[in-house]
């Protein structure tokens, strides 16, 4: 269910970057030297949080030649849940303001990056659930904590929605910004996964549901 899941989401997460948000942020008044610079800012900006990430995680891992007690392993791994916890919390709050962003531009664009967002949440919050399991979290205070993540995005999405409407030329670069990181995670995160999975049975469905998320956003958006 989950590698489907990241099958549809490619198609909903491209499809809402270059058919929507994109076209909507660059038939604005805004520069659009300054919207392609937002967006090559917002690429490596991407590719350095991933990068920070990687480094952090691959500091403490098996096999790397340390020798640690298991009560120091046990600290580690407790770090490392609050550490997901405080990133999915931040990630949450920015999505809030990304979604609140396309609510203001246009109402359909604000459907389909609510839907790009959620596809692409659900698979991330089951893995981030997964690492709390391992960082000894039970499984009810593994799922409260998430909740209180997910809350996030709601705070996010109210404090954008006003303090937006009254700094409307941030708009289209806060569409740019949020596309950058749709496109980023589609591209270098979720289509290398399934690519780890070449067999004819597995990329046909692939194909199918990457072109099922492209008609559900088209489908969303055939009146504008």
């Amino acid at each position: 269910m989950v590698e489907r899941m990241v099958s549809l989401s490619v198609g909903i997460m491209l499809s809402t970057s270059l058919l929507h948000a994109l076209p909507e942020a660059f038939e604005s008044k805004a520069d659009p030297r300054s919207l392609f610079a937002t967006l090559l800012g917002g690429l490596l900006a991407f590719f350095l949080l991933e990068k920070l990430a990687i480094l952090r995680h691959s500091h403490h891992h098996e096999g790397d030649g340390h020798h640690h007690s298991h009560g120091h392993d046990k600290r580690e791994a407790g770090k490392s849940g609050w550490m997901i916890l405080i990133g999915d919390a931040m990630h949450n709050f920015t999505d809030g303001i990304l979604i609140a962003a396309a609510f203001l531009a246009n109402p359909e664009l604000g459907i389909v990056t609510g839907l790009a967002i959620i596809a692409h949440e659900i698979p991330q919050e089951i893995g981030d659930f997964i690492v709390l399991l391992n960082a000894g979290f039970s499984r009810l205070r593994a799922y409260v904590f998430n909740l209180l993540c997910s809350l996030m995005a709601i705070a996010g999405g109210l404090i954008g929605y006003f303090t937006l409407d009254k700094a409307s030329g941030m708009i289209p670069y806060v569409l740019v910004f949020a596309s950058s990181g749709f496109i980023y995670i589609a591209v270098s995160d979720l289509m290398p996964q399934m690519q780890r999975r070449a067999t004819l049975r597995e990329s046909v469905p692939q194909v199918l549901l990457i072109g099922l998320g492209v008609l559900i956003v088209l489908f969303l958006t055939a009146g504008h």
